[in-house]
């Protein structure tokens, strides 16, 4: 088990720093976006083409590298959108149960699909070098590539998951606490305020 653990912190740190270069190209794709806004409507203002079909389609390029490889990174820090009815109340050993058994029934298989299906259509991208049916317009071979890269590294990111879950039903690894339902707020009215005390004097003070 020690020796899976340690290959699920290699792979959570090559995730890791997969995520951050996805972070940094958010504001490259910002900049990109921006650009093409401002360029569009100076260009019109000056008669002048400021803007150009290859920035237009790096910029969803850009989207597509952020979305792709951040995937994996965001499947690292359980931050994928999860409508959490039951487990908010489980136990460590028992949400980790159900991560287990979601990552192995769902979330790998699926992947494996994604990628068994998808390999011909991105090989035959490459082999007649497809480009952008707009004139001007990048390549689409290497971005479609990134469709098989991704979900490996989703793959790859399951395993990880999967062992650290294994690790926590077999004792290995400390099971995360519950999550904590939220505090209620303290009861306020146009008299009391956040005060909750129910022994206020009376008007006039004490008898």
């Amino acid at each position: 088990m020690n020796q899976l653990l340690t290959l699920s912190r290699w792979i959570d740190r090559i995730n890791s720093a997969i995520g951050w270069l996805a972070g940094w190209l958010v504001l490259v794709m910002i900049g990109v976006g921006c650009w093409n806004v401002i360029g569009r409507y100076v260009g019109q203002a000056v008669g002048q083409n400021l803007s150009s079909n290859a920035l237009i389609e790096t910029q969803w390029y850009l989207f597509s590298v952020v979305f792709l490889m951040g995937a994996a990174y965001t499947l690292r820090r359980n931050d994928h959108v999860r409508v959490d009815i039951f487990q908010s109340g489980w136990s460590g050993r028992r949400r980790a149960l159900a991560d287990l058994v979601g990552t192995l029934l769902f979330l790998l298989p699926f992947c494996a699909l994604v990628l068994v299906f998808s390999w011909k259509w991105v090989l035959a991208s490459w082999r007649i070098s497809e480009l952008s049916p707009d004139p001007g317009g990048l390549p689409r071979y290497p971005i479609k590539s990134l469709i098989l890269i991704s979900f490996i590294a989703l793959i790859g990111q399951g395993i990880s998951e999967a062992i650290k879950n294994l690790a926590i039903l077999t004792g290995h690894r400390p099971a995360h606490p519950p999550a904590s339902p939220p505090a209620s707020l303290p009861e306020t009215g146009p008299e009391t305020g956040p005060e909750t005390r129910t022994d206020r004097e009376p008007p006039g003070g004490r008898p």
